[in-house]
């Protein structure tokens, strides 16, 4: 089972929905013969709203499931309900990127494209506080909230079990200077720290690259149970985006595949950074 709250919360979603498209019912439909609401339904398979372990059981008699099955939902219904580490942190963490922390945590798989800054999850306290302190308008103890939380994110690059982390950054997020050169020297420095972690590897994407898929910053999950489909996640100022169709997530695979063959390999990449580290060092 899925581990974060969020993980579990997108399983239940997926498995209510596996039910009544297999008795080839609308969520209309459903909810008539419950005396619900077509909505409530529907707010149930697409994670919108809580769902009780008392709904799970009208649902499962409905639909006739084992009783192995509507354990198996209710306990996820109930696990659904509790808060992950970073939600203690309040309004340092918006709303539509704790659904993000909480799918990153189980993760098994993660392809990240950067095209304006470093990925967070390599990010110095000082470059991540810079990008906040610039980017938003938040008080500085939602700042050092939001910074914290960044960095309690970066732990599980080398935890047991870490997911196979993929990065392409483009080459003007390595040398544009955020902050000044000392916090860009820090910052490129740990970046190349975290590419000796076994399971990341990192590429950029030079000026020079040619023609590659244009994008935009992006975010690809893969989950270890065949049970939870991959998606994409892509992020604005106040609001985020989640894809989880087949040709959504087969399109953006497609992309991060044409980007990662247009840039720089990881050794090269390396030695691109190392240079950029050097100058700021002078």
């Amino acid at each position: 089972m899925a581990g974060s709250p969020t993980a579990r919360r997108r399983r239940l979603s997926i498995e209510l929905k596996k039910l009544r498209e297999k008795s080839a019912l609308t969520c209309a439909q459903v909810g008539e013969a419950l005396d619900w609401s077509g909505s409530k339904v529907n707010r149930m398979e697409t994670g919108s709203g809580r769902v009780q372990p008392s709904d799970i059981d009208v649902l499962c008699r409905f639909y006739d499931t084992s009783d192995e099955l509507r354990e198996f939902l209710k306990s996820l219904a109930r696990e659904a309900k509790t808060r992950g580490w970073w939600q203690v942190h309040g309004a340092g963490v918006p709303e539509w990127f704790n659904i993000y922390i909480g799918l990153e945590q189980d993760a098994s798989t993660l392809r990240q494209y950067q095209c304006e800054v470093l990925p967070g999850l390599m990010q110095t306290k000082a470059y991540a506080r810079e990008l906040h302190t610039t980017g938003a308008h938040m008080s500085a103890e939602d700042i050092d909230r939001a910074v914290r939380v960044r960095l309690e994110r970066q732990e599980m690059l080398s935890r047991p079990g870490s997911p196979d982390a993929w990065f392409i950054v483009h080459e003007g997020a390595v040398r544009n200077v955020i902050g000044d050169r000392e916090i860009m020297r820090e910052q490129l420095e740990r970046i190349l720290e975290t590419t000796e972690l076994p399971s990341v590897t990192l590429q950029v994407l030079t000026f020079d690259s040619g023609t590659y898929p244009v994008t935009g910053s992006f975010t690809m999950l893969g989950f270890p149970a065949p049970e939870d489909p991959d998606l994409v996640y892509r992020d604005g100022i106040t609001d985020a985006v989640y894809l989880e169709g087949e040709h959504h997530v087969r399109e953006y695979t497609r992309a991060f595949d044409g980007l990662r063959a247009a840039a720089l390999s990881p050794q090269r990449s390396a030695q691109l950074i190392k240079s950029v580290v050097k100058e700021h060092s002078r």
